[in-house]
């Protein structure tokens, strides 16, 4: 996995350039349908490198890849039948057990399945082309995308402009953690609301 490595190293790169949003905004967009580093990781070199941009910074990084988490809906809609075994082969977090999985998921809860992917560290291409594949209204996989992308982003975004440096170690360690165990809550809320109701 020594490639993940030197990827997530040249993304890191992007950061001290004039061209990091131009790469944000690109890194966004593929990794909702492709790419294997989550833009979290120039998201946060970006804002600590300029705090008072942290706003432009999230809305670029939402944008893009909300438009990206589109193209992967739109692959999985029309394109899955001739790329299937490229994505198995060559895509890291896709395998046909994880695929199988996730299209056993929507049958009942494919909002939440793409709000929770968008807002966690969970395989969000994976989540984006298996709902094209499923042909879920896509309206609704829109709202789930807006919503969990851009408060994933602002949330990061706004955190390390109020705090700097420490929230760095914070996100390292534990953020992935807090953002499961959140989704986990907020759905199991609406679960539980709907038996009682």
């Amino acid at each position: 996995m020594g490639w993940i490595r030197r990827l997530y190293d040249w993304v890191l790169g992007w950061a001290d350039t004039r061209h990091g949003v131009t790469a944000l905004a690109v890194l966004s967009f593929a990794e909702s349908s492709f790419f294997p580093i989550p833009p979290d990781v120039l998201l946060v070199a970006l804002c600590l490198g300029n705090r008072a941009k942290w706003l432009r910074f999230a809305l670029v990084c939402s944008v893009a890849s909300i438009l990206g988490g589109l193209v992967g809906y739109g692959i999985g809609w029309g394109f899955w039948q001739s790329l299937d075994q490229y994505f198995f082969a060559y895509v890291p977090g896709f395998s046909p057990e994880k695929f199988e999985a996730v299209k056993g998921i929507y049958e009942d809860w494919n909002f939440w399945i793409v709000f929770v992917a968008a807002f966690t560290p969970l395989p969000y291409k994976v989540i984006t082309i298996t709902a094209g594949v499923m042909a879920i209204n896509l309206p609704m996989f829109f709202i789930a995308t807006v919503v969990g992308r851009s408060a994933r982003f602002f949330l990061v975004s706004a955190l390390l402009a109020r705090y700097g440096e420490p929230v760095r170690d914070f996100i390292d360690r534990k953020f992935n953690l807090v953002t499961i165990a959140f989704a986990v809550l907020l759905v199991g809320g609406f679960v539980v609301l709907e038996f009682v109701l």
